[in-house]
């Protein structure tokens, strides 16, 4: 046990253990059990939990060994610790239960619906609990949870084990752990039966991109590529006609190089094109730098052992110095690839010239913080987004939630966006100059004609202008809030987290991460569309349905005749047509979200939005009517399917407006009829 303790504090570097001998009088003493004086305390009652049919109660867990995962999805250090929380679960998967507790940083990270998104990003099964007014988080509080993220062991008599903050090596789990189950099994005391779970993760649609992180523009031979960063692949796209030409990667979560259709990817993020038709890719959970041959069509491997680092400030030669949590990628002027180092808060340059390559630090001291000054004395706070130009290296500083810029002729930094104190909590949404301009997790930065950098501020779900002569930022496009997804001018075009951009001949190029989706946002036109892909059955995979963006790139509009109601208690019936030979997609939810000015028709809180899988049809939603004249307002996202092999899926985003003049009708029904037609995608024959 000893042994464990100082692992646990070599690794983690925060926080303290407590670990306690049982002394209860019916067992022998064992460093595997907990005192009877810590009980693990009950969950909270009125909190969100995803992943299980309803919320779980400690006292119905006896017999389990529990491990409590106190994180917040932005955060590097908890991203870190999923794959050995998946190891965990693979190895003890009938004695332990993983439960995460969200105790969200950001805003934005508090809501569920964005949790559910992360628990579907992230591939996470075990239970998740929406802790974000930090009630679970206070209960453990006193035994030492006080960082992200932190962890806490349960005995399966309901007594506290372990505390213990920061990243812990799969190892210190699994000594701990397998020395539990020895100890229980001998009790008598451990309950191997199934707790049922209800993922998440099963209710996404087969989009044809999943979660897509980053995007590259090649604008001299007209090619887009884009990290399909839950398919683990990168998809090659023409520029103009948005055809796929290529897919870089089989698809399958891994770490092979090879053939395109051969090689594997582990959500990969940012791309770097050379002018020798080479692309570097940032594999970011493999902790490793790719290049990918555009001309041989193979992958191989140039810096980094598929093993995250676990040391800081090492430098080396490139395939044997580890890697941690490589984001974003970008090519200098003298045969240097710089890297977005997001797991060791820090800049790193990678040579290209010469046979063996080597990897090193050169921007940030590696402790977590806004400061700025002298390159290797600056403080950086997971760096997520790059792009150089003209001897300015620009950084989205994620966790600092500002842009920043090295100054690669002074060797300093600079923050240019954001706040200036050296406080990581200084978040929010106000355009500005620097100090008083406030984002919310900016992963991605680019910049543009003029010396004007755009910034995909991602948890406001906006994207921004920064001039960095002036540090002025302001909102050029999205409405903010919780996110949508809606193309048209900057008055209603919407965003749901972008992840990256990129800029080529007065457009912006966004990989619109929560949306499955790529936005073009034409800058003279100032209108936002939607890529949709001519061959999307290319992008299947394992001949799953694929979900093309259909005419939600289009965002209908449509508005109804006037209709007369009677005052009194009523109801919205929403009537949807299909094509023959379509259905809605058993996957995907539908979603509706409702508004009125409540003059003449009033809708209950709990009614403005729906989110269903599977609705019957028609949809009835309860109103209350007054005399007088309103309009209701709804906003649908339906998702279709091909009915015999669907192979083939599409989105229906329509926006209804229907005029109520509310006194002398006969019916308290309004009725909304919608007939959905599939778009006609273009025959570009065979691939």
């Amino acid at each position: 046990m000893r042994t464990m303790i100082v692992m646990m504090v070599l690794f983690a570097c925060l926080g303290s253990a407590v670990w306690a001998q049982d002394n209860a009088e019916d067992h022998p003493p064992s460093e595997f059990a907990g005192r009877p004086e810590f009980p693990a305390p009950e969950f909270p009652a009125g909190l969100d939990w995803l992943n299980v049919p309803e919320p779980l109660q400690m006292a119905d867990l006896r017999g389990k060994i529990i491990l409590l995962d106190f994180w917040t999805y932005g955060c590097i250090n908890c991203i870190h610790m999923i794959p050995v929380l998946e190891q965990l679960e693979a190895k003890y998967s009938d004695e332990l239960l993983v439960i995460g507790v969200h105790s969200a940083k950001f805003a934005n990270e508090g809501e569920t619906e964005n949790i559910r998104q992360i628990v579907q990003r992230y591939e996470i099964h075990h239970p998740v609990i929406n802790d974000h007014e930090f009630r679970v988080w206070q209960t453990y509080a006193p035994y030492g949870v006080r960082a992200w993220p932190s962890f806490v062991v349960i005995d399966p008599r309901g007594k506290l084990l372990a505390v213990q903050a920061g990243e812990v090596p799969f190892e210190s789990f699994d000594q701990v752990i397998s020395g539990m189950v020895e100890y229980f099994d001998s009790t008598g005391e451990l309950n191997r039966d199934p707790v049922e779970l209800a993922p998440e993760t099963e209710l996404r649609a087969n989009t044809a991109l999943a979660f897509p992180g980053k995007v590259l523009v090649d604008a001299d031979a007209n090619r887009l590529f884009i990290a399909d960063t839950n398919h683990h692949r990168i998809v090659v796209a023409d520029l103009l006609t948005y055809e796929v030409l290529d897919v870089i990667g089989s698809g399958t979560r891994g770490f092979d190089n090879g053939a395109f259709d051969e090689a594997t990817f582990n959500k990969p993020q940012g791309m770097a094109l050379s002018k020798g038709n080479i692309l570097y890719v940032a594999d970011v959970n493999n902790h490793a730098v790719r290049a990918v041959d555009l001309t041989a069509r193979e992958v191989s491997t140039i810096a980094g052992t598929g093993e995250q680092a676990r040391t800081f400030n090492q430098s080396g030669p490139a395939l044997s110095t580890p890697l941690a949590s490589p984001w974003d990628v970008e090519l200098g002027d003298k045969e240097t690839l710089f890297i977005a180092m997001a797991g060791p808060h820090q800049l790193w340059g990678l040579t290209l010239d010469g046979e063996e390559k080597s990897v090193y630090p050169f921007v940030g001291s590696g402790r977590e913080g806004l400061l700025d000054g002298r390159i290797m004395d600056a403080q950086l706070a997971q760096p997520s987004g790059l792009d150089y130009a003209d001897g300015m290296l620009y950084f989205a500083d994620s966790e600092s939630s500002s842009i920043r810029v090295v100054d690669l002729r002074e060797n300093m930094v600079h923050t240019l966006a954001g706040p200036t104190d050296n406080d990581l909590f200084t978040f929010g949404d106000v355009d500005g100059e620097v100090g008083e301009s406030r984002l919310q997790h900016a992963l991605g930065v680019v910049a543009g004609e003029d010396e004007v950098l755009y910034v995909a501020d991602t948890y406001n779900s906006r994207i921004k202008r920064l001039d960095p002569a002036t540090t002025e930022i302001e909102t050029i496009y999205g409405l903010g809030g919780m996110g949508g997804y809606r193309d048209g001018g900057a008055d209603v075009a919407e965003f749901d987290e972008p992840g990256g951009l990129d800029y080529a001949d007065g457009k912006l190029y966004v990989a619109d991460t929560n949306n499955h989706a790529i936005r073009v946002i034409d800058l003279e036109a100032g209108a936002v569309s939607t890529i949709t892909f001519p061959n999307p059955e290319v992008l299947q995979i394992e001949d799953r349905p694929t979900v093309v963006a259909g005419n939600a790139a289009a965002g209908l509009q449509v508005t109804l005749p006037e209709q007369t109601l009677a005052a009194g208690e009523g109801a919205i019936e929403l009537r949807l047509t299909l094509p023959e030979g379509y259905k809605l997609n058993d996957l995907a939810p539908f979603t509706a979200q409702w508004m009125s000015s409540n003059e003449a028709l009033i809708i209950a809180d709990e009614n403005l939005t729906q989110r269903i899988v599977e609705p019957e049809l028609p949809l009835t939603v309860p109103v209350t009517l007054h005399d007088g004249e309103d309009l209701l307002h709804g906003d649908l996202t339906i998702y279709y399917c091909e009915a015999i092999n669907e192979s083939l899926c599409f989105i229906e985003q329509v926006s209804i407006d229907a005029p109520v003049s509310v006194g002398a009708g006969e019916t308290s029904t309004l009725v909304l009829e919608h007939h959905i037609v599939p778009p006609e995608l273009p025959d570009v024959g065979g691939f």
